[in-house]
């Protein structure tokens, strides 16, 4: 599979609720590059890097989010990978 890179912006209660943890997990799991880190508006946004189809489960996670999490929506971004990624961070 092609590289591809995900920007996600992810909303509803989504903070407090240890979504960046989860994401992590999931991604790292999955074997992606990129990071995730809380908004200041409430959303938690999101880089994911890798093979499309991982990418793509990725986003299809996101959607769901971990078990406290209620998503109510999920902005989607496709960019150009990135060089400079490599294992997946949480940043503040």
């Amino acid at each position: 599979m092609a590289p591809c890179c995900a920007h996600v912006y992810v909303s509803g209660r989504v903070q407090g609720v240890n979504f960046r943890f989860y994401t992590r997990q999931e991604a790292v799991r999955l074997g992606l590059n990129g990071w995730v880190r809380n908004l200041m508006d409430g959303r938690v946004e999101a880089v994911f890097q890798g093979d499309e189809e991982l990418v793509n489960k990725m986003i299809e996670w996101c959607r769901r989010g971990p078990p406290s999490a209620r998503v109510e929506d999920v902005q989607l971004l496709w960019e150009s990978p990135e060089g400079n990624l490599s294992g997946f961070g949480v940043t503040f």
